[in-house]
């Protein structure tokens, strides 16, 4: 048996990859690298570069590597750049979605795990949002996913699609050991690019609205660990194994911080001030959304480990430092490994 990871050479998805092949899980990545990279896949996990809606592609990887699930993390995923290329974010996530969908469903994969989003609750009236909550995205990206989420469900009851629907709130941080983290040097990440600011990478910090109905006026976000978010792939990939029956869950934490709390954290932990503009808000960012993520938990057996923003902070702090390293030695690196 072998899991399919799609996008495995992103920021989420290689963390995953490195969680399932510690232990001891026989994996192999699908990415086509429009934001991944080589080097975050281990040596001894195949990568083939492609892209999830190339269906001959897909059906021969699954039956070459005999893949029995599929995490499905690769997709596009900048709000405002969604609301100026809708096609490119309906094309990218919700066609290439289902063209993958059928080629599990034709393959005879009985096991899914979908990375969605919060951002199909659009504005929720109750904070935190439950699972149940209406879902009304206010960006073509929040939509694509919730598309993506519906054809899944029709696919499971159709043809016996068993599968669990991850819906992520703010992911942040890197990987513990400092395999890997968020490397996209376009991120919009508050996290990253903080950091970022803090370590002189950028000249300054944009904070977009300050007039939202929160206690100091900036957006509010529910913060979740990179790890903590696979770890819960990976619970939800036992529990299917086990048998479960297709399920919506919230990956968060249960509580917020705004960009300000943020921002004050990163200056705190880095020991350095950074430039901070404020600027207008972007359309498509809700003002507060928290998960309420109790299910996960009672279904899953999730049990967070780095909830605590200090943390988070702290970690990809010392991921961006580890890009510079990389950065200054890149000549050696790419000489001595053509993976790089």
């Amino acid at each position: 048996m072998t899991v399919l990871i799609t996008g495995g050479a992103g920021y989420i998805g290689s963390q995953m990859v490195n969680e399932l092949h510690d232990a001891g899980e026989r994996v192999v990545v699908l990415d086509n690298l429009s934001t991944g990279h080589r080097w975050a896949v281990p040596a001894s996990v195949p990568l083939i570069v492609g892209e999830t809606g190339d269906q001959p592609l897909v059906s021969k990887l699954i039956r070459e590597h005999d893949v029995s699930e599929i995490i499905h993390f690769a997709a596009s995923i900048v709000v405002p750049d969604s609301v100026r290329d809708p096609l490119g974010y309906y094309r990218n996530n919700t066609a290439n979605s289902r063209a993958l969908i059928e080629c599990a469903v034709k393959s005879g994969i009985r096991r899914f795990i979908f990375s969605s989003t919060a951002a199909v609750y659009g504005n929720p009236a109750t904070i935190p949002v439950p699972e149940n909550a209406p879902t009304q995205p206010i960006s073509p990206y929040g939509w694509s996913k919730l598309m993506t989420e519906i054809m899944l469900g029709d696919a499971g009851r159709a043809h016996g699609l068993n599968h669990v629907i991850l819906r992520y709130f703010n992911v942040a941080g890197a990987d513990p050991k400092n395999r890997t983290g968020q490397s996209s040097p376009a991120a919009t990440h508050l996290i990253k690019v903080a950091a970022e600011a803090a370590l002189g990478l950028r000249p300054k910090l944009q904070v977009f609205g300050t007039d939202y109905p929160t206690p100091d006026g900036t957006c509010i976000r529910d913060y979740i660990h990179v790890s903590d978010l696979t770890r819960a792939h990976s619970d939800a990939l036992r529990y299917l194994r086990d048998g479960g029956s297709p399920l919506t869950l919230n990956c968060g934490y249960g509580h917020g911080f705004s960009v300000l709390e943020v921002i004050d954290t990163v200056r705190r932990i880095c020991g350095a001030d950074f430039k901070v503009e404020m600027a207008p808000r972007r359309e498509g960012d809700p003002a507060q959304i928290v998960a309420a993520s109790e299910r996960a938990r009672a279904e899953l057996g999730w049990q967070p480990r780095f909830d605590d923003l200090s943390v988070i902070v702290g970690h990809a702090l010392a991921w961006e430092r580890e890009l510079m390293s990389r950065r200054r030695s890149a000549p050696v690196s790419r000489a001595a490994d053509g993976r790089a």
